[in-house]
């Protein structure tokens, strides 16, 4: 159990630190701290490794597939954003 309030407060103090780089928002996580992001920096590496070292894959259709990833990324955020509720500039703690 305790692992986990390290963890919460870990993720809280990452939180803040977005709010005060970024300002406060309430809509969604800070987006270093979602899964979405490092699965988008992931395969946008595992794409670009495979690039450099495949002969059937070239540089166009290398940046072709990390244009598509980074633009299903930035789909996802859009998704994730529509769907919470703005309450201004109220904290919710």
């Amino acid at each position: 159990m305790a692992t986990a309030t390290r963890a919460d407060s870990t993720g809280r103090r990452a939180e803040d630190l977005g709010d005060r780089t970024t300002g406060v928002n309430d809509e969604t996580k800070w987006a270093p701290l979602t899964t979405e992001f490092w699965a988008m920096v992931a395969l946008i590496g595992v794409v670009l490794v495979a690039s450099a070292i495949s002969d059937s894959l070239d540089d166009i259709r290398a940046w072709t597939l990390v244009t598509v990833v980074g633009a299903a990324y930035i789909v996802s955020r859009g998704i994730a954003k529509a769907g919470t509720d703005h309450a201004g500039r109220l904290r919710r703690r």
